[in-house]
């Protein structure tokens, strides 16, 4: 398989969604899954706790997952297109690119963290497919379909949840409804909960332990991280391809409408974001709040800001495309499957028992230092490996499958 052309807009836009990515990420490498969603499953909380937790559920939290999917629909076209003009088949190209990919998400999965979106990313890719060929505007209105029906998809479960509320509530309700429901409920927000507690064992024990429990996760975890992340990446794919028609995603545009873009997009969704996080403080995080706003109400902020970020990136660029940091995180975007897939080897040794088990025992207030740290890697390691080799040693490994999947 030929790689696709680099555009180095596109290197520095990867760069910044795999750092920022890693932000994310640190709280499921390090705490309970809850945690990822309710900062109160880790005990009580300190103002530097609440203060992580309202960072990164305001500015970043499925931001940089979205413009991670943006730049995957994008490469998905610049990858056929360039597979196309050699005479070769492009969306059989892309199709192979995407088996690749899910057999490495679940080697992600299985041998190093339960996080993975490698496999999300290439079963949509599949249906992103059936929409290469539509104009930008097209692409768009498709996409917010998408991001529509995702809202739906996620409202009708946290909805459900409230019935579950009520139902459990009324005086006449039965001991297993109250009691399923206080369960669940102390497994979002409960750091002494069953659930919580046998979590922290697990991840504090060794390696054969915790893979036999992701493996008996199969295939329900993975059904249901789909389920609740899949219209969504497919609408930012489609949004990247249009973006990419656009001109936006290459830096072709003019510097000012860069910053526009940026300002507008966080004008529209910074204040609502901020209402929900005020919200979930409010309610001294409970359950339901936390879950809500996670899940479903933060969604339709997440599509400005994560334009707003692209855009904002672009503009910094256009400014300062010379200076040696730009560089540093086109090499960092070029080796992004190197240092997703390396962040979750590094992140797990430090947290899980088959390394140094500090699972469950660092504050959230300290996670910035773990990501600190990774992003001076990141950006260290990235431009000496590609001023050597060229390309990522996982990127180089994806593309020789590909290769061999294409015969």
């Amino acid at each position: 398989m030929t790689p696709a052309p680099r555009i180095p807009a596109m290197d520095v836009l990867r760069g910044c969604a795999v750092m920022g990515i890693v932000w994310m990420n640190i709280t499921a490498f390090a705490l309970p899954q809850t945690a990822y969603f309710n900062p109160a499953a880790v005990g009580p909380l300190s103002a530097g706790d609440i203060g992580f937790w309202a960072v990164s559920l305001i500015v970043v939290d499925g931001k940089m997952r979205g413009l991670f999917a943006l730049l995957f629909g994008a490469s998905m076209l610049l990858l056929i297109d360039r597979e196309e003009m050699a005479g070769r088949d492009g969306r059989r190209a892309q199709m192979v690119r995407a088996g690749w990919l899910f057999v490495i998400g679940a080697a992600h999965f299985l041998l190093l963290w339960w996080g993975d979106i490698l496999r999300v990313y290439a079963l949509v890719s599949l249906v992103a497919l059936l929409f290469v060929g539509l104009e930008p505007l097209a692409l768009i209105k498709r996409a917010f379909l998408c991001f529509l029906l995702q809202f739906l998809l996620v409202v009708a479960f946290i909805a459900s949840l409230y019935l579950w509320s009520h139902a459990a509530a009324l005086p006449d309700a039965d001991a297993a409804t109250r009691l399923g429901f206080a369960d669940f409920m102390g497994s979002l927000s409960d750091p002494a909960s069953p659930a919580i507690q046998s979590e922290i064992a697990t991840y504090r024990s060794g390696y054969g332990t915790i893979l036999a429990h992701k493996i008996a996760g199969i295939p329900g975890e993975w059904l249901w991280g789909l389920l609740f992340t899949a219209f969504e990446t497919l609408g930012f794919m489609l949004l990247g391809m249009a973006m990419l028609k656009g001109g936006f995603l290459t830096g072709q545009w003019d510097g000012e409408q860069y910053r526009r873009t940026a300002r507008h997009c966080f004008l529209i969704g910074l204040p609502p974001m901020a209402g929900l996080a005020l919200w979930v403080w409010w309610s001294g995080f409970a359950p339901l709040p936390a879950y809500g706003v996670a899940l479903a109400w933060s969604l339709p902020f997440r599509i400005p800001l994560t334009v707003g970020w692209a855009a904002l990136i672009l503009w910094l660029l256009a400014r300062h495309r010379e200076h040696s940091f730009v560089a540093r995180l086109a090499a960092t975007g070029r080796m992004t499957l190197s240092n997703y897939l390396g962040t979750s080897l590094v992140m797990t040794a430090i947290f899980y028992g088959w390394g140094l088990g500090l699972f469950a025992h660092v504050s959230p207030a300290m996670l910035p230092l773990f990501v600190l740290a990774a992003w001076a890697v990141m950006l260290l390691w990235s431009p000496w490996w590609a001023a050597r080799f060229g390309q990522g040693p996982m990127e180089r490994v994806w593309r020789g499958l590909a290769r061999i999947g294409q015969g």
